[in-house]
């Protein structure tokens, strides 16, 4: 590996939005992972 390998960045997440829809917060989440 090379220098700055394998570093993650976690940050909090205030909202979603599905912009074809709309949806918000976890509705919007739910759905995006039953239409795959």
């Amino acid at each position: 590996g090379e220098i700055g390998d394998g570093r993650i960045f976690v940050i909090p997440v205030e909202d979603t939005v599905r912009i074809r829809t709309g949806e918000r917060g976890d509705i919007a989440l739910y759905n995006a992972e039953q239409e795959k």
